[in-house]
C-alpha cells in the first residue's frame, strides 16, 4: 500500500512543498494529495494590489500540479483527527474524509477582529482573494460617486502601510487614513521611518498615530477617546489569526492556535505532522519565533520537505536555514523599503529605498510566482523509494 501524503494548502508553503515532495519521491511507494479551497494559487503578497484594482495573475492549480503527479482536491478543510488519521473536507458534493499517513498543515491565516465590535460585520480586509476582490468592488463604487470617498485603513503594520499607500496611490480621488496604534514606521529604522512619513505626505495619506479603535460601523469608526472619523470603507489590517482547525484537533498549540514544531517542522505532539507558514509556530536561528510572512514559509517550507524526505527514505536529515532577514515594504508601484535587521530582529541603520526597493520587491514577488507555478523545476530527478524501516539516522539532524 502507497504511503498516502495530504498537504492542506496550496499557498507560499503548501504549493513548494507538495511539488517538491512529488519530484522528490516515487511515485510507486507515495500518492500526494492536495486540498485547497479556491481553484487557482493566490498571490498573497499582492493582494493590496488586487484590492486597488490592478489585475493580478492567479494561475490554476491544475496547471500547476500538472505532470507532478499530485491529486488536486478542492474543497475546503473543516477538521483533522490525527488520532484516526484523517482529514475531513466539505466541498459542493458535500466532502468527506481523507486518510493519511503523513500530514502536512499549511492552512495560512486571516485577517484577525481582536474582538473589537462590527470588524466582522463592517470591515474590509486583503487577506485572501475574496476578501480583496470585495474591498475592490466597494471602492469602485466609491470612485464612481460625485463626491469623494473615504478610506480607513486600521492597522500600520507592513500590511496596512502597503495598503494605504496602493489605494492612495491607483484611487488620487479618493482620501485614505491610516490609523497606526502607536508612531508610524517604529519597527524601522530612522532613515526608513522618515522615507516612509514623506511617502505617505506625497500621497495624501492622513497618518492618525496612537490611536486605538473601539468599533467598527457601517459608516464610521470609534475610537477608545471618544471620538469618531467617518469613513466609506474601512479596511482592516491589524494582525493575522490562524484557523481554530488544528487547535480542536488536538495538536499541541500556542495559545492562539498555531502548530508547535520542533526544528524540523515536525508537531510535537503528533510525530506524522508537519507545518509550515503562519500555521506553524517555528523558532529561528536567532531563537526568536519566526514571524507570519512569505519568507518564513519559504524557510519553514524548505526544512519541512527535507524532514519528511529524509525520515521516509531514512536518511540524515539536514537543517535549512530559518532566518528573518529583513522587510520588503511597497509604498505603491514606484517607491518602496528595503529594512534589514540584525539577530536580534532589530533594524539595522541603513535601508534601501524609493524606485531601487521597489524593483527588488517586484524581482521577489516575480520569482516567487515563477517558482510556485514550476513547483519540480530543477530538482533532482530522482525519486527514493520510501525505506522498508526508517533507519535511526534519520532521526538525527545536521547541525
Amino acid at each position: 500500500m502507497k504511503h498516502r501524503i495530504v498537504v492542506l494548502g496550496a499557498g507560499y508553503a503548501g504549493a513548494y512543498v507538495a511539488g517538491t515532495l512529488a519530484r522528490r519521491l516515487s511515485p510507486a511507494d507515495t500518492e500526494i494529495t492536495v486540498v485547497n479551497a479556491e481553484p487557482d494559487f493566490v498571490q498573497r503578497l499582492r493582494l493590496h494590489q488586487l484590492a486597488a484594482g490592478q489585475e493580478i495573475e492567479a494561475p490554476q492549480l491544475a496547471d500547476v500540479f500538472a505532470g507532478t503527479g499530485i491529486r488536486l482536491r478542492l474543497a475546503r478543510v473543516t477538521a483533522v483527527d490525527p488520532e484516526r488519521q484523517v482529514v475531513a473536507v466539505a466541498d459542493a458534493e458535500g466532502g468527506g474524509e481523507l486518510g493519511y499517513d503523513t500530514l502536512f498543515y499549511a492552512l495560512g491565516s486571516h485577517a484577525a477582529d481582536h474582538g473589537v465590535p462590527g470588524v466582522a460585520e463592517h470591515a474590509f480586509d486583503v487577506s485572501s482573494r475574496p476578501a480583496a476582490l470585495r474591498l475592490r468592488e466597494r471602492l469602485d463604487s466609491l470612485s464612481r460617486r460625485d463626491e469623494d470617498g473615504s478610506v480607513l485603513v486600521v492597522g500600520d503594520g507592513l500590511t496596512g502601510i502597503e495598503t494605504a499607500t496602493e489605494i492612495a496611490e491607483s484611487r488620487p480621488g479618493l482620501s485614505v487614513a491610516l490609523v497606526a496604534r502607536g508612531e508610524l514606521g517604529a519597527p524601522l529604522s530612522a532613515g526608513a521611518g522618515s522615507h516612509l512619513r514623506r511617502a505617505c505626505d506625497r500621497l495624501g495619506i492622513t497618518v492618525l498615530e496612537h490611536t486605538s479603535v473601539e468599533a467598527v460601523e457601517a459608516t464610521r469608526v470609534l475610537y477608545t477617546d471618544g471620538t469618531a472619523l467617518a469613513s466609506d470603507a474601512t479596511v482592516w489590517t491589524a494582525g493575522f489569526a490562524v484557523s481554530p482547525i488544528a487547535a480542536t484537533s488536538g495538536l499541541e498549540v500556542t495559545e492562539n492556535g498555531r502548530i508547535v514544531v520542533d526544528r524540523t517542522m515536525r508537531s510535537l505532539s503528533h510525530p506524522n505532522v508537519y507545518a509550515a507558514g503562519d500555521s506553524a509556530y517555528a523558532i529561528g536561528d536567532n531563537g526568536r519565533p519566526l514571524p507570519m510572512s512569505c519568507a518564513s514559509a519559504g524557510y519553514t517550507g524548505m526544512q519541512a520537505t527535507a524532514a519528511i524526505v529524509g525520515r521516509l527514505t531514512g536518511r540524515k536529515i539536514p537543517n535549512s536555514k530559518l532566518e528573518y532577514l529583513g522587510n520588503h515594504i511597497s509604498l505603491g508601484r514606484r517607491d518602496g523599503i528595503l529594512q534589514m535587521v540584525d539577530d536580534e530582529a532589530q533594524a539595522k541603520p541603513k535601508y534601501v529605498g524609493g524606485r531601487k526597493a521597489a524593483r527588488i520587491k517586484a524581482g521577489i514577488l516575480k520569482m516567487s510566482l515563477w517558482t510556485t507555478s514550476h513547483p519540480t523545476f530543477g530538482l533532482p530527478k530522482l525519486k527514493r523509494h520510501l525505506a522498508a524501516v526508517p533507519d535511526a539516522a534519520a532521526e538525527r539532524t545536521v547541525a
